[in-house]
Order: C-alpha cells, then sequence, then structure tokens
C-alpha cells in the first residue's frame, strides 16, 4: 500500500471557514504530488469516526483542518496513533496555531507542512470532570469567562463578535464571586473566593487573549491563573491589561505552575478550546509531549508569538 497523508476536514469549523480552508489545502497537497484520502464529518462524532478510519489506514501524517476544537475532539485517537499532525486552522479562535507560531491566514503554507515540517512533541492537558475526561490543547476555562462562553452559545442574536459582547455584558452584571475550592499538586484544599481560574497549556484563547501569559506547550506543566473577587469596573479596566499580557503583575491576580490543579465550586462552568466539558468539579493535569505536530522549521513553541 502506498503511503498516502490523510486529510481530516470539518468543513463547518469558523463559520463555514473550513471547507474554504480544506479545498486550498487539498489543491496544494495534490499539486505536490502527494497522495491524499480526504474524510468530512458533519459533526463531532462523524469526525471522530473518521479520524478512526483514517488513522487505521496508516497514513504517513494526518492534515486536520478546523479549529482547537476540531482536533481536541479527536486527542486521545491521535495521541494513542503517535501519527505526525499538520493543522490547518478554520477556526475562530486558532489559539494552537498562534501558540506554536503555525499559519493562520494561509492554509496552502498550513497544508505543506504535511510534507516539510518539522515534528514537534507537545503537552495535551487533560480535564476529568463527574461526566466524563476529555483532553485540551490551550486552556481550561473556570468562572466568568466561562459563563460569558456558555452564555454566548446560549444567545440566538446577535451574530459574531456582538453577540460575544452582549453576553460580557449580561454576566457583568451578573458577576458574583465563585467560592473555589482549590487543591494544587495534591496538596491541601484550600477555599478562596475569585473571579476566574484559567488553567493554561499554551497561553491565549478567545482568538489571542494572553490570560496566561508565557505559558508553553513544550515544559511539562500547566499555568494556573487565578483572579481574585473584584467589582465590574474594576474587571473592566483589567481587560486591556489582559489583552497586551500584563495583568499578572496585578496584585489581584495570583499566577504558579503546577502539573495538577482539582477545582469545585457551585455553578462552576468548565471549558476549554472553546467547548464546554462539564460542570461543579475538575481535575485538571498534564500529559508531557504526548503530540507530535507539525510546525515551521525554527516555529515558537512556547507562544510568544504575535497576538493578531
Amino acid at each position: 500500500m502506498a503511503r498516502h497523508i490523510a486529510v481530516l476536514a470539518n468543513p463547518f469549523a469558523g463559520k463555514g471557514r473550513g471547507r474554504a480552508a480544506a479545498e486550498t489545502a487539498l489543491q496544494r497537497l495534490r499539486e505536490r504530488g502527494a497522495e491524499v484520502r480526504v474524510y468530512a464529518g458533519d459533526t463531532p462524532a462523524d469526525t471522530k469516526a473518521l479520524a478512526r478510519e483514517a488513522i487505521a489506514a496508516r497514513p504517513v501524517a494526518i492534515v486536520v483542518v478546523g479549529g482547537d476544537g476540531t482536533l481536541s475532539g479527536i486527542l486521545s485517537d491521535l495521541v494513542a496513533a503517535e501519527l505526525p499532525v499538520a493543522l490547518v486552522p478554520a477556526g475562530t479562535g486558532n489559539d494552537l496555531a498562534r501558540a506554536l507560531d503555525l499559519p493562520r491566514h494561509d492554509p496552502a503554507a498550513a497544508a505543506d507542512l504535511a510534507l516539510d515540517g518539522t515534528a514537534r512533541r507537545i503537552d495535551v492537558g487533560e480535564i476529568r470532570t463527574p461526566t466524563g475526561v476529555a483532553g485540551f490543547l490551550t486552556i481550561a476555562a473556570l468562572g466568568f469567562d466561562a459563563k460569558v462562553s456558555e452564555r454566548t452559545n446560549r444567545l440566538r442574536w446577535p451574530h459574531g463578535a456582538l453577540r460575544y459582547y452582549l453576553a460580557l455584558l449580561i454576566e457583568l452584571v451578573r458577576l458574583r464571586p465563585l467560592p473555589f475550592a482549590v487543591a494544587v499538586d495534591g496538596g491541601e484544599v484550600r477555599v478562596r473566593p475569585g473571579t476566574l481560574i484559567a488553567v493554561g497549556n499554551t497561553p491565549s484563547y478567545g482568538g489571542g487573549m494572553p490570560v496566561c501569559a508565557g505559558a508553553d506547550a513544550t515544559d511539562g506543566m500547566l499555568d494556573l491563573v487565578e483572579v481574585a473577587p473584584i467589582g465590574r469596573l474594576r474587571l473592566l479596566r483589567l481587560f486591556p491589561l489582559l489583552l497586551r499580557g500584563t495583568h499578572l503583575a496585578r496584585r489581584e491576580v495570583a499566577h504558579r505552575r503546577a502539573r495538577t490543579v482539582t477545582v469545585s465550586a457551585p455553578g462552576l462552568v468548565v471549558y476549554a478550546d472553546g467547548e464546554r466539558l462539564g460542570e461543579d468539579a475538575c481535575t485538571i493535569s498534564v500529559h508531557p509531549s504526548a503530540l507530535t505536530i507539525l510546525t515551521p522549521p525554527g516555529a515558537l513553541t512556547s507562544g510568544d508569538g504575535d497576538r493578531g
């Protein structure tokens, strides 16, 4: 059997951008003489089943066209298969691509990495909740930011970024600190009220918001960021600092590195890679060097690339 490249596409990623990105990537790979087999799923369940089918055919590499959520949805299969992955970013945030300095606006250049990219091992996060276990690659959000994501998903109007900003305003009005019970690396459980907790494998979420500035997907560690209880106006003032990644120096923000973090709170909602993964309680851990990603030669792996 000839060696081939599998292309797994989510045509609905990025509000439909996935379809055009997949077509461009396929054209580039075929122009370069690659034998390509295409797998396109309409739902997350389809994508997971097709990923297993693609892996079973033993390609030399698998190209995933989609967003962070598309990739995280098939993480367990990719990690088990130990296949190199080329990501063609086509989501709304593309924060993993940002952290690894992958081409985010050029699907053809991203597809090229399947043929001549540099293989790098990156860490994979894991979240255990009462309802199951899921992998993630960027940031687990707990608290205010997760509630904004939850509200955004519930709203049917308006569309685009305006829906996020409306959700932000609604949750600002409803802002209340959560009584987080937190244990780090198996230590003592400490109950401390807070506005949000972010546990990062990479620096940013939401399309470049570096809440875990400095997080490195190759260091075998997670970055834990906690924001103390603050009022609405102080939270609004914190956002410009967060956008620049300079918020970690603020007295209301605590930052440390860890290998496992356990968090629980009444009303807790857990999001990671833009997906809702559970509620009430979770344990977040890291699997070092678990996934092979194909990156440009000399690419950054610490998330210090541009945030645009």
